[in-house]
């Protein structure tokens, strides 16, 4: 993980590095920071290099990168696959390398389109005096653009939006992951425009996926550039392509009178000899997902021979859902036995129901809890009756299938609490400006929940006793992208209602098509913003054309009631995997889970525009 950040001048002369100031790209690279100036006074333009770096593979690599031949390099990635790149060495370097062998645009798109991980890159190519940057094919990695009729800084990438303010609101947009594109920095000067061109992504059969519309890309850039679609034959995207077959006859409703009579049982008998094996092919390609994401990291704290001296290096957020159970079964079976796992599960304060309004005693205690208790000793029955939200009591569920799944392992259940004070203001002082430029009520929910829960900030249950505990883990698996392949949000349900499997084929084709720019830059910027590294195993390249090669209804039936039918691939490995009652849980979104949703508002909708994330109007 780090935050890296260029600005292009195409002026001469211009030296950005004592007027802007990078704390938000620091906090997601704690370990390493460096800037550098290149100029060329014969084309015009000046760009202005910035890297922070979060340690996490081979030997500690100050970012920007530069080579004798003036290539300057920055990258935000991990590379899982692909391209060699054995425990000890560095990915940065090695991807470099590689860029920098290439004698024509075509070698790099194929570079490129060899990675199998997340990234996010900014690589100045001095020979053709080019700007090429773009993001993975999902949008794992946050990179943000920014331009402006200001020609001293006419381009503005950057992991994060580091200033925030009312101008800034209609400047700063997420770079659209549907392709790698090339800033030519000696357009302007002989032409008096700047060149960008686009090389979106291809399938395998040269088909173009992910396609964005050239208009919605041209509608934000200033008069002076012009954009060039350019299809190209070497960015090849890194999945197999949806299966669209369709049942020869329509599935009928199974459902049954309430979600209250699922059951384990019901379950279990799903199982047949074709979907059995899907279910154990399924398995082993995630559990290798996960083991990339959680043996891929120094490890400077776990072996201690004082248990409680043991530092987990990976966590996971963990609601106590199929998900969050799956991925902690999966990391159990990787992460060292004599190692902690964290389980980050956060709550945000319930309002006081009638009965606690009513007990003037229990009440008077309400009033006079700290805005941040996960640091200071409150009173277990208080905390317990304030914080027992939907995600803390599966999670606590969730918590007692993995001890019976593996007695031996610590598993640190982290209860991370919110009061409405504590989340005013980190909103305020960070939050805002990482789920920027997204500004929903929903964006809203998930960053600040998201934010909170990898923080790792919260209460740990020893000896019988909570106590205060920090996560030190620098890596964080998120279970995102399973309900997008799988069916698991309300809206498919209707869909498959509605227009039954061609229907509900489109709108998973259309869930992937968007994460980039509804989930995954955000969740990048919130939890990178604590020092540690989202990883989301349920998006590894294999995982994904693997689900994908299935047809939809071996993924989901979604003529099986909530609980059985949505996600029933996952389910069925939850059961193959030995858990129980997590398996039958039905869905239910982050941010009801915690009960961050209607904290503040209670006439809210998910889409509206969120005035609590709105800058102030001075600049």
């Amino acid at each position: 993980m780090c935050g890296i950040c260029c600005t292009v001048s195409l002026t001469n002369g211009c030296d950005y590095s004592d007027s802007l100031h990078y704390d938000n790209l620091r906090r997601r690279g704690p370990n390493s920071s460096r800037q550098l100036n290149k100029s060329d006074s014969s084309h015009g333009y000046t760009c202005f290099f910035s890297g922070h770096v979060l340690h996490l593979r081979g030997q500690l690599t100050p970012q920007p990168l530069q080579d004798d031949n003036d290539n300057v390099f920055l990258w935000n990635g991990e590379v899982f696959g692909g391209i060699e790149v054995s425990p000890i060495d560095n990915d940065t370097k090695i991807i470099f390398s590689q860029l920098n062998s290439c004698n024509y645009d075509c070698d790099i798109l194929s570079i490129l389109s060899q990675i199998r991980g997340p990234w996010a890159f900014i690589y100045y190519q001095a020979t053709n005096n080019s700007l090429w940057f773009g993001r993975d094919f999902f949008g794992r990695r946050s990179l943000l653009w920014k331009f402006t009729q200001d020609l001293e800084k006419a381009l503005c990438l950057s992991s994060v939006a580091e200033t925030f303010s009312k101008s800034d609101l209609i400047q700063w947009q997420e770079v659209p992951a549907s392709g790698i594109f090339r800033f030519d920095l000696t357009s302007y000067k002989t032409l008096n425009y700047v060149a960008l061109t686009w090389y979106p992504w291809k399938t395998a059969s040269k088909e173009i996926i992910l396609d964005e519309d050239h208009s919605q890309i041209l509608k934000d850039l200033p008069l002076f550039i012009t954009l060039t679609k350019c299809e190209s034959e070497a960015l090849i995207a890194p999945i197999a392509s949806l299966n669209r077959q369709m049942p020869e006859a329509l599935a009928e409703s199974r459902c049954t009178s309430s979600v209250n009579s699922v059951t384990l049982e019901d379950l279990k008998m799903l199982f047949t000899p074709n979907n059995r094996k899907n279910v154990k092919l399924f398995i082993n390609v995630l559990s290798e997902a996960v083991r990339r994401r959680v043996l891929n990291l120094p490890r400077h704290h776990g072996y201690s021979t004082i248990e409680n001296e043991r530092k987990a290096n990976v966590a996971i957020l963990f609601s106590g859902g199929i998900d969050s159970m799956i991925l902690a079964a999966l990391a159990d079976c990787h992460v060292p036995q004599n190692e902690p796992i964290d389980l980050l599960n956060v709550a945000f304060m319930m309002k006081e129901t009638s009965t606690q309004k009513k007990n003037t005693k229990s009440n008077s205690k309400i009033k006079q809890l700290p805005s941040s208790i996960n640091s200071t000793y409150v009173e277990p029955s208080i905390v317990s009756c304030l914080f027992d939200v939907p995600d803390r009591i599966t999670g606590r569920a969730g918590l007692k299938e993995l001890k019976a799944i593996n007695p031996g392992r610590t598993w640190n259940f982290v209860e991370i609490n919110i009061t409405l004070e504590e989340l005013k203001a980190m909103r305020q002082q960070h939050i805002s400006q990482l789920v920027y430029p997204l500004a929903t009520v929903l964006d809203d929910s998930i960053g600040c929940a998201v934010w909170f829960a990898s923080r790792g900030v919260g209460l740990l249950a020893k000896e019988g006793e909570k106590q205060p505990f920090t996560s030190t883990s620098k890596v964080v698996l998120t279970g995102i992208g399973a309900d997008e392949q799988l069916a698991g949000y309300t809206r498919h349900r209707v869909r498959f209602k509605n227009l039954g499997h061609e229907g509900l084929v489109e709108e998973l084709s259309m869930e992937l098509g968007r994460i980039s720019s509804r989930n995954l830059g955000r969740d990048d910027r919130v939890i990178g913003d604590h020092g540690k590294e989202a990883r989301f195993p349920f998006l590894d390249e294999d995982v994904v054309s693997f689900l994908n090669a299935l047809p939809v209804w071996e993924k989901a039936d979604l003529a099986l009631p909530r609980g059985l039918g949505e996600k029933l691939i996952l389910r069925l490995a939850a059961v193959e995997l030995g858990l129980t009652a997590s398996s039958v849980l039905p869905k239910r979104a982050m941010q009801f889970g915690s009960r961050i949703a209607k904290m503040e508002k209670s006439n809210e909708r998910a889409s509206d525009k969120c005035s609590r994330l709105q800058p102030s109007t001075t600049d």
